[in-house]
């Protein structure tokens, strides 16, 4: 999966947000903290939820647990308004 190209993220300190170009099919702005910006910077290439979640673990002193039910619920909302490409 990647970010889809008719989105553009712009993060400033600790947000992030997400803006669609007027090919994108979504109109809105999707705003986000660090964390999502970290997710989003991942999806820049081609990755997995797999490799986000790791990747994820590596920067984030958290429970695995949480990583995986923050990346999920980010992965979720990004396909909903067509924001990454499997």
């Amino acid at each position: 999966m990647k970010l889809n190209k008719n989105f553009l993220v712009h993060t400033t300190g600790d947000d992030t947000v997400v803006v669609p170009t007027s090919d994108a099919g979504f109109s809105g702005v999707v705003k986000g903290n660090e964390t999502l910006g970290a997710i989003l910077d991942l999806l820049s290439k081609d990755t997995t939820e797999e490799n986000i979640i790791e990747s994820m673990l590596k920067v984030y002193d958290a429970p695995r647990e949480i990583i995986e039910r923050d990346v999920k619920t980010a992965l979720r909302r990004l396909k909903e308004i067509g924001a990454i490409d499997e």
